[in-house]
């Protein structure tokens, strides 16, 4: 997979994340064919980045967990 760049990245916090700050996790949503994923607790150590049909999978996974 090739670099990419994600300085200009617009990251969002998860709906879960608590008000505290603690367990926060932050994706980037306008990076095409890929979902960037880091902790907004510790940024500069760069994101996991996923493809984006691997992410949707992921997420109907949890979805759908939780449904249960």
């Amino acid at each position: 997979m090739r670099a990419i760049d994600l300085s200009d990245a617009d990251w969002r916090k998860s709906s879960y994340s608590n008000s505290d700050g603690g367990n926060c996790l932050e994706v980037a949503d306008d990076i095409p064919s890929v979902v960037p994923v880091r902790d907004s607790k510790a940024p500069a150590r760069g994101a996991l980045v996923f493809r984006a049909g691997a992410w949707a999978a992921f997420v109907d996974g949890l979805r759908r967990a939780g449904a249960e």
